[in-house]
């Protein structure tokens, strides 16, 4: 059996021939074996990555040629990127410096090694590789793909993509609020996706399940409030413990924080030290800074939860918040970015605005376990009608044959 057809079970036979046709349709189009290219800065570690590593293998079950190629950078290089990032999402009027510029284009430069130019396709993804944009070939098309909140950046920060942006033939954004006015070029709206045949989101053992719990010291017995991010400011994992500790005043509880460093993210080590240094006296807390791999303990992590948190102060889309819902686990998420098209507030989870409101949501669903088991019901229907891979997939397949109308 083809990598495509194991999806059958979730999207049905009729989904999977139309990935097909679409394929086929733009061999057709390009006249040609199609050959596409997708760039970004890490192969593993953060949500980019997670989607290439199952969008890629099936881009090419599907007979057309996909590679996919790091851009690599010095740590100061991430460092500058890392800011342009956190300006993105939450404008500081922190500055950008001609240094900072040289560091960045002269990165690029040292990566035209890559081979850009034997591709019909080429996507480029976040910030830190699109000035690659610059070895555009005639009769490429180059896609921009941005997994970052830009619904109000930071003017100098957004400035500074604006040199690279208009470049490119179109850009992709996960929400309409993210595409700022002044874009020239074409923008969509394709939301990013979870993919339930990665080992993070298989069923498991029951006893698998277990032992996981019991190999970090966690009392199964006890209710288990999780996150599961990168150590990331914006992802307010210091929030996410003083939720815990309002909750703790009632009744006795466990908080798992869990995460991984991702090698284009400098601030992950420094974010898990300052968690560490406000909880490490409090024995029911676990803060677990796992291999990026650990891909099984997470999903393990998940089913155990009896709350799910992902309480970000900003948000591009937040991959977690679906991971967590495919397994049948509502989740407590904060009120921003695409956590807002996650989530149906008292539905499928709750959007939370405080600490405070996080805390009382948690409280509601560990002493009500109707509530739990009914929006449990609710929300892996849900994700697998928006969020699975093979939508994303065909979304993709779609704007490719577009070029060509």
């Amino acid at each position: 059996m083809s990598q495509i057809e194991k999806y059958t079970e979730f999207v049905g036979r009729e989904f999977i021939e139309e990935l097909k046709i679409l394929a086929n349709n733009l061999v057709s189009k390009v006249g040609k074996k199609v050959r596409i290219l997708h760039v970004n800065t890490t192969k593993e570690g953060g949500g980019v990555a997670e989607i290439l590593n199952s969008l890629v293998p099936l881009m090419n079950d599907l007979d057309l040629e996909t590679d996919w190629k790091i851009f690599k950078g010095t740590n100061g290089f991430f460092k500058f990127t890392k800011k342009i990032h956190n300006l993105l999402h939450l404008p500081t009027g922190e500055k950008i410096t001609s240094q900072e510029i040289a560091l960045y284009l002269r990165t690029t430069y040292d990566n035209f090694s890559i081979n850009t130019e034997d591709y019909d396709f080429v996507f480029i993804h976040d910030p830190q590789p699109m000035g690659l944009i610059l070895k555009k070939q005639k009769n490429q098309k180059w896609i921009w793909r941005c997994h970052i909140d830009t619904s109000t950046p930071d003017p100098k920060a957004w400035d500074f993509l604006k040199n690279f942006i208009d470049a490119y033939d179109v850009a992709i954004f996960h929400l309409p609020e993210f595409i700022q006015e002044d874009i020239e070029i074409k923008s969509y709206i394709i939301p990013p996706s979870i993919d339930p045949l990665h080992p993070k989101n298989i069923e498991l053992d029951t006893n698998f399940i277990e032992q996981t719990l019991s190999k970090f010291n966690v009392d199964p017995e006890k209710p288990i409030l999780l996150q599961v991010s990168r150590f990331d400011r914006l992802k307010d994992p210091i929030g996410v413990y003083k939720a815990y500790r309002i909750v703790k005043r009632k009744y006795d509880c466990q908080l798992v924080l869990l995460g991984s460093y991702a090698s284009d993210d400098p601030e992950g080590e420094e974010v898990y030290k300052e968690v560490i240094n406000i909880a490490s006296s409090d024995k029911d807390v676990f803060i677990l800074n796992l291999p990026p791999t650990s891909h099984l303990e997470v999903n393990a992590f998940q089913r155990a939860a009896t709350v799910v948190f992902q309480k970000s102060i900003r948000e591009g889309f937040g991959l977690v918040v679906s991971e967590a819902m495919f397994k049948g686990k509502p989740v407590i998420g904060g009120n921003v970015g695409g956590i807002r098209r996650q989530i149906v507030d008292g539905v499928t989870g709750f959007l939370v605005n405080t600490i405070e409101g996080a805390a009382y949501r948690a409280i509601q669903l560990i002493t009500n376990k109707e509530m739990r088991e009914r929006m449990g019901d609710l929300v892996r229907e849900y994700v697998k009608n928006r969020f699975l891979i093979t939508r994303h997939l065909k979304d993709y397949l779609v704007l490719l044959n577009r070029f060509y109308d």
